[in-house]
């Protein structure tokens, strides 16, 4: 009885522990039962449900227009605006992002459709004809196979990342460089979509230089434009313009925007009807749109090998640009975004959606801003135009059959006035930071000539150099006081006092520039310091044969102070900073230089500069370990390492230039030291 009286006190405690823990992982994990509960209808759900609509919307036309980016089926853009967005309800924590299909995304999507599905590999021979042409049904099939592998392989990946806690990465992904990234790809979208605009069918081109390629063979192909399809574009392309003019000139009047794309692919759809477009004009129209919902198919596994590299770039893409954005609006209202959650939110949207034939998600700007200024307060927006798709995929999508493709390609190629507007950044980064400006351009460059998932790799490859660059070539200066402040720039310096600044980071890539920049600056020659070890260490083993007992007490004290003391000094901060057997060897030999020496014989006269008291030494050293105190860290390594004692106490450790230099004036004053001190900061 006793033994089981303890058990049950044991199960009982167990489950009074991990009760509070489980719930605490639940709610971190499946956010919205968090939140959720607490929901204020009163506050919220009128200004969720018109956001909703209006997202929902918007999704509409987004969704079949994105899909042709990605080279499938239009219907297959209304799933994708569909499951992902439920799943990222359940798992999100932005509450002002709109989840969906994204024209980056799909433009990557395309990529690999057409790479593994071209139309090559589906043409047939047409008896009545005579002439060869394409299965696109055959062809769409594979293509909905492809895009479904990519995107759920990226799920995968960004599920992984969240779990071993990877969302710092972006934080890697500068903002010149995801601006440069998006204008690049733009310019893919836009070339992808000239087909339609003109009513042509080039070639499709792969790899590297690919776009430069397509244009030419646009080019070529300009004398064959059907100028039904011209004519839809130009009159589509306009109208949105016009429309969307109004709609920011009537921005602070309207409570939401005027639908434009909506309303477009509406009247499209009835004069094509109408006037039978693809008859009369042979303007390519979007064809069949299966009523319903797709049943769940597992993924082709055999196509994982050859989509594994796209699914990396896509989960990198969507991740960076969709927690950037959120980043953006929980800044403004006042919430925490958990990066991590976020990787494991939209990996779930990806893997999941790729199971129900989705291609890859993230967020799209133009529906966030819509989102966020028609009034949506939570995720319940977004759920809402999940229900709004739904509704129009299970009754209304057929009825947009007869709707050109222009009137789709139109409505990308407004949209991306956006992106275009990023070209802007040039002339401010000019002015605010060249390395940044090279970054974006580099950027853009590497996209637009090596295709969007080489070019990111390539981009953040050339982002790590220019990091690289700027330690390796940072500003050197010497500072002085500003009259009657406290402050120190780089004027006339303070007599007696020689304070160095170096605007990197001291570390083993920079170190030997670090000294000969030193050197350059204060007039210090480190190499005739060195030799003049030598030297003495020749003069003491001399010495050492004519009397052991003084060169033990005088030159191997020499030594010390000017071969070990002085470089140790000068590179103390590279050391301290390393591992913990390096700590302990080199306090240990700093420690044994703190030796009172009032004079020191033997010394040549170049090094007469530094012949140092110990009191000079002493404020010599402490003001090269002041500028450390910032990073706490550093403060523990010391005292782990044993480095602090009666003779080197804390109070070494300045916490501006200023106390330094106060400090070393006294201490020069009391010491009646003529010699100057070294400040390195």
């Amino acid at each position: 009885n006793q033994s089981r009286h303890k058990r049950l006190k044991f199960n009982r405690d167990l489950l009074m522990c991990s009760g509070p823990k489980a719930k605490s992982c639940l709610l971190r994990t499946v956010p919205v039962a968090s939140w959720l509960p607490r929901y204020s209808f009163k506050q919220d759900a009128l200004g969720d449900l018109i956001s909703g609509i209006s997202v929902g919307i918007m999704q509409l036309p987004q969704g079949m227009a994105y899909a042709l980016l990605a080279s499938v089926p239009p219907v297959f853009g209304l799933y994708s605006s569909f499951y992902p967005v439920l799943i990222y309800f359940i798992f999100g924590t932005s509450k002002h992002i709109s989840i969906g299909t994204y024209a980056v995304m799909s433009v990557m999507i395309g990529g690999v459709t057409e790479r593994i599905a071209p139309d090559s590999n589906f043409m047939i021979w047409d008896n009545v004809t005579n002439s060869s042409i394409i299965d696109t049904v055959a062809r769409d099939a594979e293509r909905v196979r492809a895009a479904a592998a990519v995107t759920f392989m990226s799920g995968l990946f960004q599920i992984l990342l969240g779990v071993v806690q990877f969302g710092f990465v972006v934080t890697y992904l500068s903002e010149p460089l995801v601006r440069g990234y998006t204008t690049g790809a733009a310019i893919h979208v836009i070339v992808s979509q000239l087909k339609y605009t003109f009513g042509i069918s080039p070639l499709r081109y792969s790899g590297p230089l690919s776009l430069i390629y397509t244009v030419l063979e646009v080019c070529h192909l300009l004398p064959k434009t059907n100028i039904g399809t011209l004519v839809v574009s130009i009159v589509s392309i306009v109208g949105l313009i016009l429309a969307k003019e109004l709609n920011t000139y009537l921005s602070k009047k309207l409570p939401v925007p005027i639908p434009v794309e909506l309303i477009a692919i509406i009247i499209a759809t009835v004069i094509s009807w109408q006037v039978n477009l693809e008859m009369k004009y042979g303007v390519d129209v979007v064809g069949e749109i299966p009523s319903g919902l797709q049943p769940p198919v597992v993924p082709a596994v055999s196509l994982f090998s050859q989509v594994i590299g796209d699914a990396f770039a896509l989960s990198v893409v969507g991740y960076g640009i969709a927690i950037s954005l959120g980043r953006i609006f929980a800044l403004k209202y006042g919430y925490k975004v958990d990066s991590n959650q976020e990787l494991i939110a939209l990996g779930l949207s990806n893997s999941i959606g790729g199971i129900f034939q989705c291609f890859a998600i993230s967020c799209s700007m133009s529906r966030s801003l819509v989102q966020e200024s028609s009034g949506g307060k939570t995720q319940v927006a977004g759920a809402l135009s999940a229900v709004v798709i739904l509704f129009i995929t299970l009754w209304i999508g057929r009825l947009f059959e007869e709707l050109p493709k222009a009137v789709l390609a139109a409505i990308i190629l407004v949209n991306l006035h956006g992106m275009m507007k990023q070209f802007l950044d040039i002339p401010a980064l000019w002015r605010s930071n060249k390395i940044d400006m090279l970054v974006w351009i580099a950027t853009f460059l590497l996209t637009v000539v090596l295709n969007p998932d080489l070019g990111l790799a390539a981009s953040i490859a050339f982002s790590m150099l220019t990091v690289i660059f700027r330690t390796q070539l940072p500003k050197y200066s010497l500072l002085g006081q500003v009259e009657d402040t406290d402050i120190y720039k780089p004027v006339r310096q303070v007599p007696g006092i020689l304070i160095f600044r170096s605007s990197a980071t001291l570390y083993f890539a920079n170190a030997e520039m670090y000294q000969e920049a030193l050197g350059a600056k204060s007039g210090i020659d480190i190499t005739k310091i060195l030799s003049a070890k030598k030297k003495l260490a020749a003069k003491r083993k001399r010495h050492e044969k004519r009397n052991a007992k003084r060169a033990e007490k005088d030159y191997v004290k020499i030594e010390c102070l000017y071969s070990q003391g002085l470089i140790i000094y000068l590179f103390i901060y590279l050391f301290v900073c390393q591992t913990s057997w390096a700590n302990k060897f080199l306090i240990k030999k700093t420690q044994n230089c703190f030796i009172f020496y009032p004079q020191i014989p033997f010394v040549p006269n170049f090094l007469a500069p530094f012949r140092y008291s110990f009191t000079s030494i002493y404020f010599c050293v402490l003001v090269l370990i002041f500028i450390f105190v910032s990073v706490a860290g550093v403060v523990k390594n010391l005292e782990t390492g044993g480095f602090f004692n009666d003779k080197v106490k804390k109070s070494c450790l300045f916490s501006t230039i200023h106390d330094a230099v106060l400090h070393c004036q006294s201490a020069r004053s009391a010491s009646r030291d003529p010699e100057a001190q070294v400040v390195v900061v």
